[in-house]
């Protein structure tokens, strides 16, 4: 079983391009100014501790967020990509201290911190999981947010159902499940047919791991095979930063062999902006030259429609 608990991942290379992409998209959404619903099916907890038990396991965010602000910082790129300083600027917005980096916001907190009062944009969150659930309403009501931000422990996929479409009939929905199993991928491929039916203009941003298993690369097809049935344009964007080198996996005799871990994930959207494919054809690649660590390691993009 392929296991994503977000908090052990939190601010890994997966979220880097996660969120990259979702801050540029929410950036071109918002200039519009009629309401904007967002809905995020697979919340997890919202904010995660880079020092708690979970992440400090994994280590994952050194070799994610906290890479790339470090390449920032010591050998930046002549002209920085607009939107990864974009990125940066709001994970340092959590951390006002100015120390080493404690937490990372999640999905909810991302999409929450631009939303606009005036407009009545809105957030809808889901989380199935009750431990999850829980920490997630308790984050929440961090925010003050009032009625902007909504909680429920529900099954994502079926709760988007009764949202769609949205009043404003501007929408933004992020499909993130943990695909901790096979059902979660075929989940994936019906909750985006039934809703381009639903809703055909909304966007919709759908993150998957890369891993060797046949439904994670039959995925991104099937996504593109629904996005040209239903005639709407799509774009297709991807991150490895490849396999450790021999040398940083040295252990001693004793020490059990480590997992070799996620190396790569992918963001499919359908009605994207216009702008999110240059806007992510400078910033990847200067994502990749902060966290790209040996072989394997590369980014596509592609569109079409």
């Amino acid at each position: 079983m392929f296991s994503y608990r977000h908090a052990f991942h939190a601010g890994n290379h997966a979220d880097v391009l996660k969120h990259l992409v979702l801050v540029a998209t929410l950036r071109h959404l918002l200039q519009k100014p009629a309401a904007l619903m967002v809905v995020d099916t697979h919340a997890g907890t919202g904010l995660y501790r880079l020092d708690d038990d979970y992440s400090a396991t994994s280590g994952e965010a050194d070799e994610g967020v906290l890479a790339l602000m470090k390449y920032m910082a010591t050998t930046p790129p002549e002209h920085p990509a607009a939107a990864l300083t974009d990125y940066l600027d709001l994970v340092r917005s959590f951390n006002r201290d100015g120390a080493r980096l404690r937490l990372y916001p999640g999905s909810p907190f991302v999409t929450q911190h631009f939303l606009r009062q005036e407009a009545r944009d809105k957030l809808k969150l889901f989380e199935l999981h009750p431990t999850d659930s829980q920490a997630l309403v308790a984050h929440v009501a961090q925010l003050k947010a009032g009625r902007q931000v909504s909680v429920a422990r529900q099954d994502g996929f079926e709760s988007l159902r009764a949202l769609l479409p949205p009043p404003s009939r501007r929408g933004l929905v992020l499909i993130d499940p943990s695909y901790e199993i096979k059902s979660d991928y075929p989940k994936v491929a019906d909750c985006l047919q039934d809703s381009l039916e639903r809703f055909g203009t909304g966007c919709y941003a759908i993150w998957y791991p890369i891993i060797p298993r046949p439904e994670a690369h039959g995925l991104p097809r099937r996504l593109k095979t629904l996005a040209q049935q239903a005639k709407r344009p799509w774009l297709h964007a991807t991150l490895a930063i490849g396999q450790r080198e021999e040398g940083a996996q040295a252990r001693m005799p004793d020490e059990p062999r480590r997992r070799p871990g996620l190396t790569a994930s992918g963001m499919f959207l359908v009605n994207p902006p216009h702008t999110l494919k240059p806007v992510l054809a400078e910033a990847l690649p200067q994502v990749l030259a902060a966290l790209g660590r040996g072989r394997g390691q590369g980014f596509e993009l592609e569109s079409g429609g």
